[in-house]
């Protein structure tokens, strides 16, 4: 696992480079818990992109047929950091948004709408 990329994947590239052509402009890993993707800071929020394999993706993920037991474990473990991430960051005032990594892959233009409209009603 230590090969697996945790920065600047393909999924976070696209959707980085969707908001730059938009004009909307974030900033990368500040100190925050859970080390958010990129983020909004004036405005607050922050951005996760999770890989369907990874956080468990309710439409995508199915656990390997060896070492079951132990991605099950793993994943479940992935899942629960993400949500004591999301609490903590709640708890300091932000707005936490999480896209699928298949989210990127077929509906791009959707997830920026969705980050936009957020952006808007922070104003």
């Amino acid at each position: 696992m230590a090969r697996v990329r945790s920065r600047n994947t393909a999924p976070e590239l696209a959707l980085r480079r969707a908001l730059w052509h938009q004009g909307l402009r974030y900033r990368l890993t500040p100190k925050l818990p859970g080390t958010p993707d990129l983020c909004f800071v004036t405005k607050r929020v922050a951005i996760f992109v999770d890989g369907c394999f990874w956080h468990g993706c309710p439409q995508h993920y199915s656990a390997p047929a060896q070492n079951a037991e132990f991605w099950s474990h793993k994943v479940a473990s992935n899942i629960t950091r993400d949500r004591k991430a999301d609490a903590a960051l709640e708890a300091e005032g932000w707005t936490v948004m999480r896209v699928w990594e298949h989210e990127l892959k077929s509906h791009l233009a959707d997830v920026v709408a969705r980050i936009e409209a957020l952006l808007d009603a922070k104003n």
